[in-house]
């Protein structure tokens, strides 16, 4: 159904960073869409990683004015467009993770399908530095020249520091350490991974996973109306405990809802368990 939809139609990708090298394939693989770039778009308005420009909102909300935009300018009727962030596990604080979002906007068909990946396989890192080993030391801690690396450091009173990226050969790291320290006003320089697709190989397998999951949503379709983007949008939590059958943490049910249609679907026990390891029960294992 959903190949029958997209089959031969072209998307315009909302990018400046080549995140077309991993999404174009999969989209014209599984559904028959022809990706284009957009010339001289440029991305950096809606917010960049070395803080420059702030992200005008949300993660989402971002993706879809990038997306919008790339629709405006170029006439077609379906964009995507991705938009990845860095935080502190909720879990695990001392760790970062990697969450990439992926937005579908066809306005043909009326619909806007959202992919995600939320992964602890990042090397965003950061450090304040004040020498050439410490850079070079860094730099092989996060899997450099393969991954980019950024300097940035203080050269008045201003407020506005000097950045310089897309730093991904020794050379070019050496040359641009040495300035930075020659120009410094504290002596203090900020090293920090080049987050950007095209220079961080391990955020964009991650790009890549996000399509793969909106690409599962898309094939995901409506039993009443086969409308595509058949997907979760709440979780249920109270799954019972096996002693007590006090509820627990634990998911118990997924809703999925028609974005055009509104029909629902509850599906009992997605991960295949009636009953919650006693473990996990507040009551048997306060």
């Amino acid at each position: 159904m959903s190949k029958e939809i997209f089959n031969n139609r072209v998307a315009v990708l909302a990018t400046m960073h080549q995140k077309e090298k991993v999404i174009a394939p999969l989209l014209h693989e599984y559904l028959g869409i022809n990706v284009i770039v957009p010339k001289n778009f440029n991305t950096d308005v809606f917010g960049t990683f070395t803080r420059e420009i702030k992200r005008p909102d949300t993660q989402i909300i971002t993706a879809k004015l990038k997306a919008k935009a790339a629709l405006e300018i170029t006439g077609e009727t379906i964009a995507i467009a991705s938009e990845g962030s860095f935080i502190p596990h909720p879990s695990f604080p001392y760790i970062y993770a990697n969450r990439e979002i992926i937005i579908f906007l066809d306005q043909e068909n009326e619909l806007e399908i959202i992919g995600e990946v939320f992964s602890t396989d990042t090397n965003f890192n950061h450090q304040i530095i004040h020498n050439l080993p410490a850079a070079a030391e860094f730099a092989q801690k996060v899997g450099f020249p393969e991954h980019g690396l950024v300097v940035w450091f203080e050269k008045s009173t201003s407020g506005n520091p000097e950045i310089i990226k897309g730093i991904n050969t020794k050379e070019r790291l050496q040359e641009s350490v040495n300035f930075a320290l020659n120009n410094s006003l504290d002596g203090n320089l900020h090293i920090e991974t080049d987050m950007r697709a095209l220079y961080n190989p391990t955020r964009m397998e991650n790009i890549k996973k996000a399509t793969q999951d909106l690409l599962n949503k898309i094939n995901s379709c409506c039993s009443q109306c086969r409308t595509p983007g058949f997907s979760v949008t709440e979780t249920v939590k109270g799954l019972p405990c096996e002693i007590c059958h006090q509820p627990t943490v634990l998911t118990m049910a997924i809703v999925y809802q028609c974005q055009k249609c509104n029909f629902i679907d509850k599906k009992l026990y997605p991960q295949g368990k009636q009953f919650a390891d006693p473990s996990l029960c507040n009551y048997c294992n306060p």
